[in-house]
């Protein structure tokens, strides 16, 4: 059975950085691409960046260039580096394994 765990979220100042992990386990044989996925309230949940098995990534427009995908493969595990952010980046920030399952999601909240 697949388990999907977030850390890293919390609360920080407009302008300031936090880093999400998240770690998979019981997944055996191959590597799955990988994502980090917010949803705030009121809205739909949308994806923020995805890293491939091959470690090719893609981010949504709004955090491009202030948010960086990375993964370490041995220990299934991708992080979420998160730069200069902005009150609109709070959410609850949900990682994904594609085709297995959903992180039970951690909050991050931007505010001074």
């Amino acid at each position: 059975q697949v388990q999907v765990v977030e850390s890293g979220g919390g609360l920080v100042q407009p302008g300031g950085s936090l880093r999400l992990s998240c770690a998979a386990s019981g997944i055996i044989g191959r590597l799955y691409a990988m994502g980090w996925y917010r949803q705030a309230p009121g809205k739909q949940r949308d994806l923020v960046a995805r890293i491939g098995s091959r470690g090719d990534t893609y981010y949504a427009e709004s955090v491009r260039g202030r948010f960086t995908i990375s993964r370490d493969n041995s220990k299934n595990t991708i992080y979420l580096q998160m730069n200069s952010l902005k009150p609109e980046d709070t959410a609850v920030y949900y990682c994904n394994v594609e085709a297995l399952g959903w992180g039970q999601g951690t909050q991050v909240t931007v505010s001074s």
